[in-house]
């Protein structure tokens, strides 16, 4: 299915102008469709500022762009791990301190598949700390250098949240009871989706300028299982990559740029990503957006929720 907005090829970076004095934001950037994002960005002009939790592999990503764009290109990493809240308020800090323009943020960053329940150093379970909590704190302490520059939030959601509760399981968040790597990953990425939902509401009633877009990059060639994934799961999905239902991760980077960057967008209240088979492949568009993501009553407490456990209150 072509996605009529760009044409029967749907949105590709050609479309792409030059975004010299632009700055993007990108978490969990020296890899995957992040990382593809970022040459993307760079290759349109752009400064690019990777929040990374792996200092090695940062400097290592740094050296491969600085080879690929010239050694002037602007990009650089600040270390941050999504797990951990003090680890994200001070990465934040280091922007607010750093960065005087955020054109879009880009929560591209995400673990998946634990095997084994886990919890992080705040106590909460793992996928859903990592992906949901620590976006959310992210996101909040840099609200406002957006909001000034009138950019945009960019959630990177996946097709996950249509499996597991369809829900959040408020009574058992941290999964203390039956706990399954797919069920807590998608509860985690719902979350996700739920807090970019909720928080086009609050622009939107306080009237702020601040864009939030929701994507995912479909089936994509990346290290996302192989990093946290079981070996079973690692397996299935090296299988997976071997058919054409699984693209390259250059490709999985599309919907994310485009959210950030796209002015014809129809729409914030929307799933953009691969709009083909299964909307795993194909021309990036507009996708299928299903009714339990934007529950109104279930985003309200997710919101109140997700402020209590990370402590960070919204100027919202």
């Amino acid at each position: 299915m072509a996605d009529l907005t760009f044409g029967p090829k749907g949105w590709t970076p050609e479309r792409l102008g030059d975004l010299s004095g632009k700055t993007f934001i990108i978490t969990g950037a020296n890899a995957g469709a992040g990382f593809q994002a970022v040459r993307i960005l760079l290759g349109r002009g752009a400064e690019v500022v990777m929040l990374n939790r792996s200092a090695e592999k940062s400097t290592a990503a740094v050296a491969a762009l600085q080879d690929e764009f010239g050694p002037d290109a602007a990009v650089r990493f600040i270390l941050m791990d999504l797990a951990k809240q003090a680890s994200v308020r001070a990465a934040a800090q280091e922007v607010l301190r750093t960065v005087p323009r955020i054109d879009a943020l880009i929560c591209n960053a995400a673990i998946a598949q634990v095997p084994t329940r886990r919890l992080t150093a705040d106590g909460f379970e793992s996928q859903l700390g990592t992906n949901h909590y620590g976006h959310f704190t992210l996101c909040g302490m840099l609200f406002d250098r957006i909001d000034t520059n009138r950019g945009r939030i960019v959630v990177v959601a996946s097709l996950g949240y249509n499996m597991g509760t369809k829900t959040i399981r408020f009574d058992d968040m941290n999964w203390d009871r039956g706990y399954g790597a797919n069920a807590a990953y998608s509860q985690s990425k719902l979350a996700q989706m739920m807090f970019a939902y909720e928080l086009q509401d609050r622009v939107k009633a306080a009237r702020r300028n601040v864009a939030v877009y929701v994507c995912h990059p479909g089936s994509s060639a990346t290290s996302l299982i192989s990093t946290s994934g079981s070996r079973a799961m690692r397996l299935v999905w090296w299988l997976m990559t071997k058919t054409p239902m699984v693209q390259t991760a250059w490709q999985g980077a599309y919907p994310e740029v485009m959210c950030a960057t796209e002015e014809a967008l129809p729409q914030q209240r929307a799933l953009y990503g691969p709009t083909g088979v299964r909307e795993f492949v194909g021309p990036v568009g507009r996708g299928t957006l299903n009714a339990h993501a934007h529950d109104k009553p279930v985003m309200v407490r997710l919101w109140q929720r997700s402020e209590k456990d990370t402590g960070h209150i919204w100027s919202l």
